[in-house]
């Protein structure tokens, strides 16, 4: 089995259940219809009614840091893809309440949709905050961040592009920086490791990181 091919079976991520609050129930059956993007889609880019620089991130959580980047930038389209209903559904209230026209949500497997709905040197940028680290070393082929998925990524990002990551596992962030060299068409900026840029607020998962002592460490790159 090739590399592509065990990154199609393998995922990332685990359907952990999750309880849905009264209000995340209510916001998943009212605005996920208007907010969320159809499997059918050709390109995430017809889910908006304007052309904008488009800003994917994976793994959105709870997606409170989401919500924020979407208001602080409104001149950006943001999709956020997760699997998980409880954070999607808080993800939706706020895009709602806010008024924020500029998010929609994919509430699926990222690489589905990067392999689905995503075309060829369409993404602006790709924003990828505190992705499950898997720190056995037997469960080290989980890890999102690998060279194929990064390859993957490549293919439909805009030459100069940027790919910002966020860790609070040092193993991960070093094993981060060893994939991003693997890919010839992704440059780091600088130093590899850089500090929290303006453009991203302290998640709910950074903050239970830091309660453990992790250090937290941003990585940003762009594509050549």
């Amino acid at each position: 089995m090739n590399e592509e091919t065990r990154l199609r079976r393998v995922r990332s991520f685990v359907r952990r259940p999750g309880r849905l609050t009264p209000g995340q129930r209510r916001a998943l059956e009212a605005l996920l219809p208007c907010y969320g993007i159809d499997s059918d889609l050709a390109d995430l880019r017809l889910a908006f009614d304007r052309p904008a620089p488009l800003v994917v991130e994976i793994g959105f959580g709870n997606g409170q840091a989401l919500a924020w980047m979407a208001a602080n930038e409104p001149e950006k389209n943001f999709v956020g893809a997760e699997v998980h209903e409880p954070g999607v559904g808080r993800l939706l209230k706020s895009v709602e309440e806010a008024g924020l026209g500029n998010v929609r949500v994919c509430m699926r497997d990222a690489v589905e949709v990067l392999d689905r709905q995503v075309s060829t040197e369409s993404l602006d940028e790709v924003r990828i905050y505190f992705p499950d680290p898997w720190p056995k070393k037997r469960h080290h082929k989980r890890r999102l961040i690998q060279r194929p998925f990064l390859e993957r990524l490549v293919e439909r990002m805009k030459p100069g592009g940027l790919l910002h990551l966020a860790t609070d596992w040092a193993p991960y962030a070093e094993w981060m920086v060893e994939a991003i060299r693997e890919v010839p068409a992704l440059a780091l900026q600088g130093d590899p490791f850089v500090p929290r840029p303006a453009w991203r607020p302290q998640t709910h998962f950074e903050r239970r990181g830091e309660k453990k002592g992790h250090e937290i460490v941003d990585i940003v790159c762009r594509v050549a």
